[in-house]
């Protein structure tokens, strides 16, 4: 069954279950949350590679000279000139083509667990967006729900006020044949204009609260602003929950938000260890395979030129090979100290990060004890919506009857049309209500299947 106050081009029949599925495919902060994801989820991938050893290979070709000089050097920021040969007497110009052909390896084999301890953190932090996704997810289903719930209600509530309205102009026509005959006085028509007046006040006013709706609706729904009108499920407005109040299948622990906040606690206590690992020191496996060409000739005389060739090919074919293997480590004993004070600091954002699940999950807990006595008191206004509901239909009958009579004044007939506008008010604020407190119930257990697979 679907319930739309107006219909125009642009209306749209949507369920609940649909409303939400569009809701959490378009909405832009999910979305935003997804690409987070997958950004962690890259991240991570690239952090396994970093325990691979470093493997480079390098090749050059120069040309320049070779004049050497005895005497301190000091290569500021690399600008020094790695040019090699004898220190002779007296500068030349000599130059000729020379090559350097490189493959080196350097692998830190060992730091004490610090590259194991990286990727922890990155997968904490996969798991934390995962639970940030989560509980943006729910939250956001949560907001849908709510705000379909209020639009059916504007709806209701439109449709009362023009029931209203529709009432008050019968009368008007009564009251205008009974004044024009001089049955009833002259003020029952200012009084009856009156209260036309003021039912298309609030017909207006919930024709405007309604197009509120739609607007906070179609936003969640990640659709265009363009002003909508919806067909609504029209079970919200007319029934109660199959189960008013079912227990919920979710324990608190998992709840979507308490699960976000854990995931940050695991992420900063991760980053504790991993920080603790840079107080240790880093063993490092190392191995380089050189070859050299050159086209000056080896010599040992220093007061005589080096004999050279321009050649290009006799320059940059390497002619000397050396290899080197080696273990190394390294040790910065100052940074005990420094890891000392930033794994203090974690802890305490570890802390802080705990205290927030602990306010969440004694929030959550005040919400469903709340949740309970919501219910209840809702459940017990909806069964009494249908007795007011009667008994005022029942007295605006009889008011009617007897003004057509001239046996009831206009001020009856005026309090016996409000009593029936409120009653029916009242009525259908009373079943949303139960669907409202039930979605209340939903979030505060993180079970959002109450609520949804409850009609």
């Amino acid at each position: 069954m679907f319930f739309s106050a107006t219909v125009t081009a642009q209306v749209k029949a949507l369920g609940m279950k649909e409303a939400i599925e569009l809701g959490v495919d378009n909405y832009p902060a999910i979305k935003a949350k997804q690409s987070q994801l997958k950004s962690s989820r890259a991240y991570l991938s690239e952090t396994k590679t970093e325990y691979l050893p470093d493997f480079n290979l390098s090749a050059q070709q120069d040309y320049g000279t070779i004049n050497g000089q005895n005497g301190p050097l000091f290569g500021y920021r690399g600008l020094a000139v790695a040019s090699s040969g004898p220190a002779q007497t007296t500068q030349n110009w000599n130059a000729a083509f020379g090559a350097l052909y490189l493959t080196n390896v350097n692998w830190d084999f060992f730091a004490f667990g610090r590259a194991i301890e990286k990727v922890k953190v990155q997968k904490m932090v996969v798991n934390r967006d995962t639970a940030d996704l989560g509980q943006q997810v729910f939250q956001h289903k949560i907001r849908i729900a709510a705000a379909y719930l209020n639009v059916l209600a504007a709806q209701r509530l439109v449709a009362v006020q023009q029931d209203n309205l529709n009432r008050t102009l019968e009368i008007q026509k009564v009251v205008v044949t009974r004044v024009k005959n001089g049955l009833n006085p002259g003020v029952d028509s200012s009084f009856v204009n009156a209260q036309v007046s003021n039912a298309r006040i609030l017909l207006n006013n919930a024709q405007q609260n309604e197009q509120e709706q739609v607007n906070q609706l179609s936003q969640y729904l990640g659709l265009a602003p363009t002003p909508q009108d919806y067909i609504l499920d029209s079970t919200f407005a007319t029934k109660s929950p199959a189960v008013p109040d079912p227990p919920a299948r979710v324990r608190l622990e998992n709840h979507p938000f308490l699960q976000f906040y854990q995931s940050r606690i695991n992420v900063s206590n991760e980053q504790a260890r991993y920080q603790r690992t840079f107080a240790y020191p880093t063993f490092t496996l190392f191995g380089v395979f050189q070859g050299r060409g050159s086209g000056f000739q080896a010599v040992l005389s220093t007061t005589q030129p080096v004999p050279y060739t321009s050649s290009y090919g006799s320059g940059v074919d390497p002619t000397r090979f050396n290899y080197l293997a080696g273990v190394a480590v390294v040790w910065n004993v100052s940074t005990i100290f420094r890891t000392r004070y930033q794994v203090r600091s974690q802890k305490l954002t570890s802390e802080q990060y705990r205290n927030e699940y602990d306010l969440t999950n004694q929030q959550l807990i005040n919400q469903q004890v709340f949740a309970e006595t919501r219910i209840s008191n809702a459940v017990k206004n909806a069964k009494e919506a249908p007795v007011e509901i009667k008994a005022a239909n029942d007295a605006f009958n009889q008011k009617t009857a007897l003004y057509r009579n001239g046996l009831a004044t206009i001020t009856d007939y005026a309090e016996a049309l409000f009593a029936l506008n409120r009653a029916e008010t009242d009525s259908f604020i009373a079943f949303n209500n139960v669907w409202q407190a039930l979605l209340f119930k939903s979030a505060a257990t993180g079970d959002f299947s109450i609520f949804i697979n409850n009609f």
